[in-house]
């Protein structure tokens, strides 16, 4: 009895990112230990799910979270118990946070390890990006600390300037000392002389509530700070990933780049696939609160074509919890309001719906953005696939059932969805984390603060490590 796997999901359809196979799953101990052809009978195991023929993916990666994130004098309502469970609920079984200072007295290391702490109350694994704003004498120290806790990434923005935006001479700075020590460079990429001045033209105008939000951060701003950016990355010699990609063109500079050798990645969120910016004439268009904004109809469509061809690497939710009274009480101004969209536990439906048909066509491309692609990117091992070694991070899904958004019921700590009511597909019916079951038909299963804090491993050692090591999840 002791050799029987603790979770048998049999009959299922796995998909991975690479193709689908017919199986029975065994798992034991946290991992995936087999794969079985669904033409042998199903193994013993502790426990057993029918899965009856449906979609079996892997457990879903979002490299873009803010959780308990302090901007300004605005602070998320939300934890990492919070913000956890919902993520689960979501089909994530994988977030990763951002270390960002509150400000000048906090150092990016301080900023990471207070971050650290308060992930212990996680309910699923969670990986940490760093983020420098200010360059001193003491940043290649603390980045080279920071590495040896795991967080390989460090994340910069070229806007927002008095908080948290970072000059050219740090982004350059920091870039060298991430090839020193094979990180990854996060770029939040909006040209912010632009911004400040369109922003400035339209307050002078009285045009500076959140109906006007799209009008202030054009299309070109975004742009011109990502050509900035990867000339930057090439002189340095840097790989390069953009945050919340949300036009065409930066992701064309982006595949321009990579067809010239750079190590350059594109990501896009959920809300830029399927909202446009008339939803700023809509009753609440404090909903839509975000940086940058939404883009005009034909904007959309062309940025979904893209992450339908595969030019687009991974689609991350940018999560941030504010309320609608935190919108409402400065959306008058949007210089003075807080921005950012809850959508961890939305990203699995809203993108599935937008990539996959309900018959379950474009799967594989799915599982691409949603889990292997995050996972490989972000040099996170044992996450991304279902094969033997793998974390046994496990999501059912019927292609086919639809369910509509309901902000209210959903489980992120805030009172809206910018999905509201939208009837979406690919709602999690089955999710194991860690092995465990802790989402089926009965509801929820708090499992509690089990989640792990994973310590990445180098960009360049992660894409040139053999398969196996890569599965065990543990450090070369």
């Amino acid at each position: 009895m002791q050799d029987l796997p603790d979770l048998v999901i049999s009959n299922a359809t796995v998909a991975n990112a690479g193709g689908r196979t017919y199986a029975h799953v065994a798992v034991r101990d946290g991992t995936i230990a087999a794969l079985v052809d669904a033409i042998r009978p199903v193994p013993q195991a502790s426990a057993t799910v029918d899965a009856q023929g449906r979609l079996l993916l892997p457990g879903g990666v979002d490299g873009h979270c803010h959780v308990a994130q302090v901007t300004g004098r605005y602070r998320t309502l939300d934890d990492y118990a919070l913000t956890s469970a919902a993520a689960l609920w979501g089909g994530t079984t994988t977030i990763i946070d951002f270390g960002i200072p509150q400000d000048a007295s906090e150092t990016p290391l301080e900023a990471a390890r207070n971050k650290i702490a308060l992930a212990r109350e996680s309910r699923c694994d969670v990986g940490l990006h760093a983020s420098v704003i200010e360059w001193d004498e003491t940043v290649p120290a603390q980045l080279e600390e920071l590495a040896g806790l795991g967080i390989r990434s460090v994340k910069m923005y070229t806007t927002n300037r008095g908080s948290t935006m970072a000059d050219n001479d740090t982004i350059l700075r920091v870039m060298k000392q991430m090839v020193r020590l094979d990180g990854l460079t996060y770029i939040h990429a909006e040209h912010d002389a632009i911004i400040a001045d369109c922003t400035a033209e339209h307050a002078a105008r009285g045009d500076i509530g959140i109906r006007h939000l799209h009008r202030t951060r054009p299309e070109l701003a975004e742009e011109i700070s990502v050509k900035e950016a990867l000339a930057m990355a090439e002189y340095t010699g840097a790989p390069v990933y953009f945050v919340h990609q949300s036009t065409p063109g930066a992701v064309d500079l982006v595949t321009a780049a990579r067809m010239d050798g750079l190590a350059a990645y594109s990501e896009t969120c959920p809300h830029y696939l399927t909202l446009d910016q008339n939803v700023y004439g809509e009753n609440f268009p404090e909903w839509y609160a975000c940086c940058p904004p939404m883009r005009s109809p034909e904007t959309v469509a062309a940025l979904k074509e893209r992450v339908l061809a595969g030019a687009i690497h991974t689609v991350s939710s940018d999560h941030s919890c504010y309320d609608l009274s935190q919108k409402l009480e400065r959306s008058d101004d949007i210089r003075q309001m807080p921005h950012g969209l809850p959508g961890v536990e939305t990203r699995m439906p809203v993108t599935f719906t937008t990539m996959v048909s309900p018959e379950g066509d474009g799967i594989e491309r799915f599982v691409e953005v949603f889990s292997a692609g995050p996972a490989r990117i972000n040099a996170l091992r044992g996450k991304g696939v279902i094969a033997p070694g793998f974390d046994a991070d496990l999501v059912l899904v019927d292609p086919a059932e639809v369910r509509a958004v309901a902000g209210a019921a959903l489980h992120m700590g805030t009172d809206f969805s910018p999905f509201e009511g939208k009837a979406l597909r690919g709602w999690p019916q089955l999710v194991v984390s860690g092995g465990r079951i802790v989402l089926d038909e009965n509801g929820f299963h708090d499992p509690g603060p089990v989640g792990r804090f994973l310590k990445r491993h180098g960009f360049q050692e992660t894409l040139a490590a053999p398969a196996e090591l890569v599965a065990a999840g543990r450090p070369v």
